[in-house]
């Protein structure tokens, strides 16, 4: 045994060394390979969720039951809407209404890490109050219609209306356990109202004027209990579409859902977090060619921002939105962690907007849909 010379060891931890730095490398791109697949799959499926949410609640904009708002506003008294139609979140007869985020038209650049503040039309406070807050740069969507599922009304009384208490479940979908506002509705009117008194446990709900409701509902000179199914009693639901910052300093889609309790003339809203990640919202509203509302042709002549369609906000320009067929919707989306993403070549785009993001290392994608609002085609 002769032992190693100061050579042969250097030689020996030199090949060690250069053998380990290997390792190390292939660790690190395994490791910075997954990150960036990781990141890259989280930012599908929330883009892919988001959307689904948005469309879902779009497409019914205008739902009124068996006739859509567009054919009950035509004719006198088929529509009433027993709720205040003033700039609130009930108001009934406008079934979509948008908020531009200040410079993000078509064209423009928006930087998400510091948008120009404000809106247009301005928010009203019912939106501006949510917390969390919409976020600077992100558009805003305020949505109402009946449920996609009713319940048969099986009798009718003045004010009280009764439905099958063991088909009650099918108004409590989404997480709504204690519905206030309804809708009772057949193919000639629609009756949108809170419940004075609601009890599921008999199926029957009184509508008196008192509370939200600025008038009684008069159920038997309007509806029928027989032929069975022909009146049905329906949740109405008003809904805010926003992209809000989370306690964690997250972006996220949210919706906000606006509600009361029975009897009460207060509005109340819940916030639900829908999908994380979504850093800004873009919408484009769809306008019919004919500007009467009351003759609508069906086709979409214009894409316009909320900020051209109403940039007086409120209830004013009401008809400016019965003429919305048609919403674009472009969302952009960021992986929840840092993913080792490179900058990108060409920024992110949605519907026309450029985007500037921070070097961050996080993943982006931007998504755009065009959604029909099948209750509006063709103006029926």
């Amino acid at each position: 045994m002769q032992g190693l010379s100061l050579i042969e060891l250097m030689i020996a931890l030199l090949i060690g060394l250069i053998l380990l730095i290997g390792l190390v490398q292939v660790f690190g791109a395994s490791r910075t390979a997954y990150q960036l697949s990781e990141g890259l799959a989280r930012v599908q499926e929330n883009g892919r969720f988001a959307m689904d949410y948005l469309q879902r609640d779009i497409r019914m904009a205008g739902h009124y039951g068996c006739v859509n708002d567009q054919a009950r506003l035509q004719t006198n008294g088929a529509l009433i809407s027993h709720l205040a139609a003033t700039d609130n979140p009930l108001n009934f007869a406008i079934s979509i209404q948008g908020y531009e985020a200040a410079n993000s038209a078509p064209t423009n650049t928006v930087n998400v890490a510091g948008a120009t503040a404000g809106f247009t039309p301005a928010l009203p406070a019912y939106l501006s109050n949510l917390n969390p807050a919409p976020r600077v740069g992100s558009d805003v969507l305020m949505l109402r219609y009946l449920g996609a599922n009713g319940v048969p009304i099986i009798g009718v009384a003045g004010s009280q209306v009764t439905v099958d208490s063991g088909k009650w479940s099918v108004l409590t979908d989404e997480g709504v356990a204690t519905p206030v506002l309804f809708g009772a509705s057949d193919c000639s009117y629609t009756d949108v109202f809170q419940g004075s008194t609601v009890a599921p446990g008999t199926g029957v709900v009184t509508a008196t004027a008192n509370g939200l409701n600025t008038t009684a509902t008069d159920f038997s000179g309007r509806y029928t209990a027989s032929p069975a199914g022909q009146s049905m009693l329906y949740r109405a639901n008003a809904v805010a579409y926003y992209v809000g910052v989370n306690n964690r300093g997250v972006p996220s889609l949210y919706r906000a859902r606006f509600s009361s309790t029975a009897g009460s003339n207060a509005i109340t809203n819940i916030t639900e977090e829908l999908v994380e990640g979504i850093e800004n919202l873009q919408l484009l509203y769809g306008q019919d060619e004919s500007t009467d509302v009351n003759s609508l042709s069906g086709n979409i002549g214009m894409q316009n921002t909320a900020a051209v369609v109403d940039p007086a906000g409120g209830v004013t320009n009401a008809a400016s939105w019965r003429r919305v067929g048609q919403v674009q919707v472009g969302l952009l989306a960021r992986s929840p962690d840092i993913s080792s993403a490179p900058a990108p070549v060409d920024p992110r785009r949605a519907l026309g907007v450029v985007y500037t993001v921070p070097a961050d290392g996080r993943y982006r994608n931007s998504y755009e849909a065009t959604i029909a609002l099948r209750n509006r085609l063709y103006g029926q």
